[in-house]
């Protein structure tokens, strides 16, 4: 068996490795999709629960009788997994809002406003697991046509 030496002139070598470079690049770009790498994951996207506030209402010996819920009134999240809730105004001028122990990027608990015929969306991420309460402010108690509370329970 022999072997053969090749020569290759200094100038060719440089363009070879110059087009294997290249070559090299645009794979990398291609098959990148032009995005650039990165070590760890994207973050994945919130899940969109979608809620309302409501009124029941009725008429007992002339007499106007008035509920506003949140609806639905419980829902279910997994520990860790980012949630919006989009809440949307139907019934009552305006409902100010409070997760009781779920805290938001401040720190303390979520609070938010829904009004009438608008829709307001409040971003998180359940850390532990529990139950949690949203309360309308406005409707607490029976008194003041509540209780107006919906159950967060966190798995």
């Amino acid at each position: 068996m022999m072997f053969r030496t090749i020569r290759i002139r200094k100038g060719a070598l440089a363009a070879i490795l110059a087009v294997l470079c290249l070559g090299l690049a645009a794979g990398g770009y291609y098959y990148g999709n032009g995005r650039t790498w990165t070590a760890s994951a994207p973050a994945a996207p919130a899940r969109i629960v979608e809620m309302v506030a409501g009124e029941f209402s009725s008429t007992q010996d002339g007499k106007e009788l008035e509920a506003y819920i949140w609806h639905p009134g419980s829902l279910t999240l997994e520990k860790g997994e980012p949630v919006t809730l989009r809440i949307r105004g139907i019934n009552g001028a305006s409902h100010s809002f409070v997760i009781e122990g779920i805290a938001g990027k401040d720190g303390g608990d979520i609070k938010g406003i829904v009004k009438k015929g608008m829709t307001a969306s409040v971003t998180f991420t359940p850390e532990k697991e529990g139950t949690y309460r949203l309360i309308c402010m406005d409707h607490p108690d029976a008194a003041h046509h509540g209780p107006m509370i919906a159950y967060l329970t966190v798995d």
